[in-house]
């Protein structure tokens, strides 16, 4: 079981998809400069931002997990 989610885990990475997060109204605004280095670097802001929250849900759960583990164990001793 472990082994599987480790293979689903890598094909995960492997096959990862460039994420457009730019809403319409400043795509509009920003598809008109030339050059698009300010689109893409608001782009790149978006997407960052947007994986602070799973980044600290993820480092919660996996306290969570640590704690929920330790007690277990105490409990058998």
């Amino acid at each position: 079981m472990k082994t599987k989610i480790v293979c689903i885990f890598i094909l995960l990475l492997i096959f990862t998809v460039s994420a457009e997060a730019q809403c319409a109204m400043c795509r509009a605004v920003l598809e008109s400069e030339e050059g698009q280095e300010a689109a893409k670097g608001i782009n790149n802001g978006i997407v960052y931002l947007m994986i602070i929250p799973y980044v600290l849900i993820g480092v919660v759960g996996y306290f969570i997990y640590r704690n929920k583990r330790k007690s277990g164990a105490s409990k058998e001793l």
